[in-house]
């Protein structure tokens, strides 16, 4: 049995540290758009329609279907959302 601790989940799973930034990168922005959705009322044919994309897509993401969604992807429909990304990067520990 391991004793290892980490700093999330994705760090426990992922084989590189470069997947797991990844995975935080695609959660966090996932969990930003689920947020922003239902804090709009928007049904999933209202989102899609207003992020471009399909309603079975929609329902992928608020299913949090992450291995479905790339970074570039993700990042398009936040700004088709009308929302802005701020982005910090700093010195690993």
């Amino acid at each position: 049995m391991s004793t290892d601790s980490f700093e999330s989940v994705w760090d426990a799973i992922e084989d590189t540290p470069a997947e797991a930034e990844n995975m935080k990168l695609r959660s966090a922005l996932m969990m930003s758009l689920e947020g922003h959705i239902r804090g709009q009322g928007w049904t999933q044919a209202e989102a899609a329609r207003r992020l471009g994309v399909t309603q079975p897509r929609v329902s992928d993401l608020l299913r949090g279907k992450i291995h479905l969604f790339g970074l570039d992807t993700l990042v398009n429909m936040v700004a088709a959302a009308g929302l802005t990304i701020e982005m910090h990067v700093a010195t690993a520990a």
